[in-house]
């Protein structure tokens, strides 16, 4: 997928050395096609990394992504300058007269307290409301899942007895729902997260159907009815380091942390992880834009 970011933005060059399709606006300009207008909401502390992964995941079909980064205002970002934010990121206020093909909304490192205590909780919930008339489908990831659950159809999260924390593998449930198309019966996709979803909770809701579950991990993928809201429990974003780098820098800071499951080749902390998710990865994010967002709204926002 030809992806149009701006050309000081610091995923663009990471991105071209990969080979993923980078457009320039002048180029862009030139094709017969409606752009995809994604908006993403990142909540996450590092936000070029977490930006530089979101923007490889979305680069993986031939339709052409125009993403627009936003943060909340609600909150002052400690580990990502202010000249990146002020260079690239826009707030609520620049774009709630605006309507959007997609949006996403990253996790956050703040599952282990109530929502509401969270600082920008009022600003998301603003957030998710406006997006129900101004985005035709919007993807939640990990934190960002459990707090779209809970706003939208009062499903809480729960304490786990110890961080869910490495590489877990799923199974398909429905397999004939389009996001899953092309989806093996069984897959993998990394989890990092202190708290979870309850199965019984999401079947209990008639507007919610599941369609990935782990038997460790529970609940992976579950959508609405209607394919508007897209909930992603589970980081299948993330790069190939970015669980090594969360257990160093956690033993750094001596937390209470075990290995990451199922991720270093025999449990050895020394040796390269194995990416076994990056398919899969593609798939969902290329489904999501091409059933749910492309196929779905009008070509005139």
């Amino acid at each position: 997928m030809p992806i149009r970011i701006p050309d000081s933005l610091p995923a663009k060059q990471i991105l071209e050395s990969e080979r993923v399709f980078i457009m320039g606006e002048q180029r862009a300009m030139t094709q017969d096609i409606r752009t995809l207008r994604i908006l993403i909401l990142n909540l996450m502390p590092n936000k070029v990394v977490t930006e530089t992964q979101l923007l490889r995941a979305l680069s993986n079909s031939p339709l052409q992504v125009s993403p627009e980064l936003m943060m909340v205002k609600s909150h002052n970002s400690k580990n990502t300058s202010a000249e990146h934010l002020s260079s690239f990121y826009k707030t609520f206020d620049d774009v709630k007269d605006k309507k959007y093909d997609g949006l996403i909304i990253t996790g956050a490192p703040v599952e282990q307290m109530p929502f509401n205590e969270v600082d920008y909780w009022d600003e998301l919930r603003e957030i998710m409301d406006w997006s129900l008339k101004n985005v035709t489908s919007t993807m939640h990831i990990c934190w960002g899942a459990q707090a779209g659950l809970y706003h939208h159809y009062g499903i809480d999260k729960y304490a786990l007895p110890e961080k869910m924390f490495g590489v877990f593998r799923h199974r398909v449930i429905d397999p004939l729902t389009p996001l899953m198309r092309g989806f093996d019966d069984e897959f993998s996709a990394p989890h990092s997260r202190h708290t979870g979803t309850r199965r019984e909770d999401v079947e209990r809701c008639k507007e919610l159907k599941m369609l990935a579950y782990s038997d460790i991990a529970g609940p992976y993928i579950i959508m609405s009815d209607d394919g508007r809201q897209v909930f992603v429990m589970g980081h299948s974003e993330y790069d190939r380091n970015t669980l090594k780098e969360e257990y160093f820098r956690d033993l750094g800071k001596n937390l209470p942390i075990k290995m990451p499951f199922n991720y270093f080749p025999d449990d050895d902390p020394l040796k390269e992880p194995k990416k076994n998710w990056r398919a899969h990865s593609h798939l969902l994010f290329s489904n999501w834009l091409n059933y749910y967002v492309y196929q779905q709204t009008p070509y005139e926002l």
